[in-house]
């Protein structure tokens, strides 16, 4: 190896030996500040981490009042309404629900994402809405139900004083209205009790059994003509007695 070569060589490792000694002597002198620095950051973010958990143990009882009111259904703007916090806090909190419960995200375009919160009583109502409605079977009609339901069989006419003319008129009902009493068994029906009665889909009566007129809907649809009124503590529909 020339001399050239040699003293080439001897520069370029100088030019790196000078940073690195440069370092070392940086951290030996600071690394009592470093070390602190390093403490401070982390004790810090230990604390944001407990003040967060603090906030969120104060929005959780409106977040299950919402979830209970919105049948599941959420968004950060209702959150945010709600609780008067800003709307990143808002989504930030309903990210961390939605994976502590595995909730669905729907993105409702704009940016707008609403959040699904399925809970037992929600997954009833739709098990509920999914029951096909059976129709009931025509049954043949007895003596004493004809004589509720048929008019007359007979029609007396009379032409004059002394002559009687009777004409047959055919019974039109081929079924027994629905025994009441038995289907009250607990003084009550759930919601697809109700739909077969009223013959509809069970997801029809879901939706309407909070509508103001749904007593006078169930009365048109009723058999014996009777409204029903749903209790939303029970979740179940009671008859309504004519005063």
């Amino acid at each position: 190896m020339s001399e050239k070569t040699m003293e080439s060589s001897g520069k370029g490792f100088l030019v790196l030996l000078l940073p690195i000694s440069f370092l070392i002597i940086f951290l030996v002198s600071t690394w009592r500040f470093l070390l602190a620095l390093v403490v401070l950051i982390i004790g810090f973010n230990i604390w944001q981490q407990y003040q967060w958990q603090q906030w969120c143990q104060r929005v959780n009882p409106v977040f299950h009042q919402l979830v209970r009111e919105n049948q599941g259904k959420i968004t950060p703007m209702d959150l945010a309404m709600r609780g008067s916090f800003p709307g990143p806090t808002a989504k930030r909190y309903l990210d961390g629900k939605a994976s502590e419960f595995g909730a669905s995200i729907v993105n409702a375009g704009s940016g707008n994402e609403v959040y699904y919160f399925i809970t037992a009583s929600i997954l009833g109502n739709i098990l509920d809405s999914s029951e096909p409605v059976k129709t009931l079977s025509a049954q043949p009609v007895t003596t004493a139900a004809r004589s509720l339901l048929a008019p007359p069989a007979t029609q007396t006419l009379l032409a004059e004083p002394e002559v009687e003319v009777e004409l047959a008129a055919p019974a039109t009902h081929t079924e027994v209205k629905p025994n009441l009493a038995k289907q009250l068994v607990f003084g009550s029906l759930i919601q697809s009790e109700l739909a077969k009665r009223l013959n509809v889909y069970s997801s029809t009566v879901y939706k309407r059994r909070n509508d103001p007129d749904f007593p006078e809907w169930t009365r048109s649809r009723d058999p014996d003509g009777i409204a029903w009124s749903f209790s939303e503590k029970t979740k179940e529909f009671f008859p309504i007695e004519e005063s």
